[in-house]
């Protein structure tokens, strides 16, 4: 009786997640403008400045950031995006604790929660030891089957970079080469 329980409550909540999911892909799909059918030709004025007129008459430019900056921004996206995905996971998983009746084993749960906790404090560190060897920047995205690091290198990653990181991952984690994955992320211009 115990098991039809919980897996009855796990299911309700995979449900409710799946649809919230949809929901919010329907809903994005809804909210998309297109800029140039919106606003004036006269406000757009090319592909990198975007002019926009104040309250109180004045006007306003939005330049596109230097690559430096675009850089910065996109690491910090990944990693508030990975923090998203993770808090929900986290969330769910509390939720199903909380929500086990006293004889109810939970330690599945709990073992899930611990491994994003671990997961968690892995990235970090290296990611930190990354940052430590002289690069600007890079995100760690770990799962079961293995680990990309993307990582800004100004100048272009060598094979003496490869090393150095591939050796940071695998004194951090239990991952042999080939589950290991580097990606350079790239800071020149976009191509328009």
């Amino acid at each position: 009786m115990k098991m039809w329980k919980r897996n009855v409550i796990v299911a309700a909540v995979l449900a409710v997640v799946c649809a919230g999911i949809y929901l919010n892909w329907r809903f994005e799909e809804n909210q998309k403008i297109d800029l140039t059918e919106t606003l004036d030709r006269e406000k757009i004025l090319n592909d990198t400045t975007f002019v926009v007129q104040a309250e109180g008459g004045e006007v306003e430019a939005l330049a596109n950031q230097d690559p430096a900056a675009r850089m910065a921004d996109y690491f910090a996206k990944m990693r508030l995006s990975r923090q998203e995905s993770r808090d929900n996971a986290v969330h769910l998983l509390q939720e199903t604790i909380a929500y086990a009746g006293e004889h109810e084993d939970v330690s599945d749960s709990t073992n899930q929660l611990q491994g994003i906790v671990n997961t968690a404090l892995s990235e970090a560190s290296i990611e930190s030891l990354v940052v430590a060897k002289g690069y600007a920047d890079c995100v760690a995205y770990m799962t079961k089957d293995g680990i990309t690091l993307a990582v800004a290198a100004g100048s272009g990653l060598q094979e003496t970079d490869v090393a150095v990181l591939t050796d940071i991952v695998l004194t951090q984690t239990d991952f042999s080469l080939p589950q290991i994955r580097i990606v350079e992320v790239n800071d020149a211009e976009p191509e328009n």
